[in-house]
């Protein structure tokens, strides 16, 4: 099982993903978390974050993926860029795979940005910002979407995307 979060920087993709992995970790013990960011300090310090190399960190997330599930077991991904040919590689390689959107706007975002990314990408202090700079790709057919400015808090929104899942999946 993959479940693929996805969302705009500050939408809270890390949060649900810690929070979805602390739920299932104790019924699923294979379980594995990669978050975009320990990714790329982990593994991937030599991309930018130009539009080119986010695609190629993606990739490199998507292999991992592959690379667990293969290996049984189940993977709970929080990252922020997409692009529909990246999501379509997903639905067609990664099995039991389940993509969660966390939908807001940049001016909501903007105003709980705790890293300040979006005023100095404003700013011009900051380059290669998606939502700014690099143009957004919304999922087209995510399974699960969140508005993040209207969505119940983060224990609802795991009890959601659990009751998604199919038995079939969490007993297996």
């Amino acid at each position: 099982m993959i479940i693929w979060i996805t969302g705009l920087s500050g939408a809270g993709k890390t949060t649900l993903c810690d929070a979805l992995y602390a739920r299932l970790l104790p019924v699923r013990p294979r379980l594995i978390k990669l978050d975009g960011d320990a990714v790329r300090t982990a593994v991937s310090g030599d991309l930018s974050f130009s539009e080119a190399d986010r695609i190629q960190q993606i990739g490199r997330v998507q292999g991992l993926c592959r690379l667990l599930s293969a290996q049984d077991a189940d993977v709970v991904v929080s990252v922020l860029y997409a692009s529909p040919a990246l999501l379509a590689w997903n639905r067609a390689h990664l099995t039991d795979y389940v993509e969660v959107y966390l939908e807001a706007g940049v001016d909501f975002l903007a105003t709980r940005d705790t890293k300040d990314l979006y005023q100095r990408a404003r700013d011009g202090l900051a380059h290669d910002v998606v939502g700014i700079d690099i143009a957004w790709q919304a999922p087209r057919q995510p399974d699960i979407v969140f508005d993040a400015e209207r969505s119940p808090p983060v224990t609802g929104m795991v009890d959601a995307v659990l009751a998604h899942l199919t038995s079939e999946v969490l007993a297996a």
